[in-house]
């Protein structure tokens, strides 16, 4: 009979391990484009690089669909060998399948190395607010999501964080908690945009820290659907009309309000078009809390109601029982 003490069973296995990754990009799946050869990382020329490469990469990486294939050192310079210059067709499963001078047979310095943004990369969110397109701002650095200090954020990075969201044009850039302070870590460094970027990731960053960021921090409001809402009716597509603003929802008075108001808010809320605008008092019930818009003016062609003329926010002359409501044909 066997004694089992005399001996051990060792197994060694496997661990399969990625050839490609994406460095100094704030998460896996942007930055620098770094490929694994002979036990060592190195870069990829960017020479040609282009989103069919791109998207070998992303696709490798489980991380979308490549949304920008940057050949400017977006992401740093990088070291060690420049290993490969890649040529894709675009249905390869792995970067080192595509088409290659071979290794380290390229003309390219670390002065071009090819980075990728795949659209699996979200660098920034908006959290604690009432729905997904207003809240804190906070970004993503080194896997760790960080809220971003009022003393270096402005309008037009604002703009960049509502469109790399789908949430159109920031309302409203508010340099207190009113959402809450969270509990995550502070990030002091100065995010400089000009404002037409597609992702933040885009904007470049001042490692400066003379600002002082230990208490405010800084709240977007973008439009999207959730900024406005229809209530009262027991559906989304009827009912007296409330705006979300400085941290709370309002109502909009009835003066000068008619049916061009009417069709950009149900186009707003993807409800179709304006079959009535209901200015009976009290038709869908008053609201509480502040009246926040009046004499709103609207062409009509307006994507949002913050495209709309209007005195500003909280000046009118108006009682709850003038809240206008809207009555939109129903969802699209």
């Amino acid at each position: 009979q066997r004694r089992c003490s005399d001996s051990l069973f060792v197994f060694f296995c496997h661990l399969e391990r990625k050839n490609v990754r994406l460095v100094d990009g704030n998460s896996r799946c942007a930055g620098r484009v770094e490929v694994l050869h002979r036990g060592q990382w190195g870069t990829v020329c960017g020479n040609f690089w282009d989103l069919v490469d791109a998207a070998v990469v992303c696709r490798e990486l489980d991380c979308g669909e490549p949304v920008d294939a940057l050949t400017d050192n977006h992401f740093g310079q990088g070291s060690g060998p420049v290993w490969m210059s890649a040529l894709c067709i675009g249905s390869e499963s792995t970067l080192k399948n595509c088409g290659s001078s071979g290794w380290s047979i390229n003309v390219c310095t670390h002065n071009s190395n090819a980075g990728v943004i795949c659209s699996g990369h979200k660098p920034s969110r908006l959290a604690a607010g009432p729905h997904l397109c207003s809240g804190r701002l906070e970004i993503l650095h080194d896997q760790t999501w960080m809220s971003v200090c009022d003393a270096v954020f402005d309008q037009q990075d604002a703009e960049v964080v509502c469109r790399e969201l789908d949430c159109g044009a920031p309302v409203q850039v508010l340099g207190a908690a009113a959402f809450g302070k969270g509990d995550t870590e502070m990030w002091t460094q100065e995010i400089q945009c000009r404002g037409n970027e597609s992702h933040i990731s885009f904007c470049s960053v001042s490692s400066s820290h003379k600002h002082n960021c230990s208490s405010d921090i800084n709240v977007v409001i973008c439009p999207g659907r959730g900024s406005i809402r229809l209530v009262g009716s027991g559906g989304d597509c009827a009912g007296r009309l409330e705006v979300f603003h400085s941290g709370s929802w309002g109502t909009v008075c009835d003066d000068s309000w008619d049916i061009k108001d009417a069709h950009v808010v149900c186009r707003q809320l993807q409800c179709g078009v304006a079959l009535s605008n209901q200015q009976v008092p009290a038709w869908f019930g008053p609201g509480s809390g502040p009246i926040w818009l009046d004499e709103v003016e609207c062409e009509g062609n307006e994507t949002s109601l913050w495209s709309c003329s209007s005195p500003g926010w909280g000046k009118h002359d108006c009682q709850h029982k003038e809240d206008v409501g809207v009555v939109c044909s129903g969802k699209e």
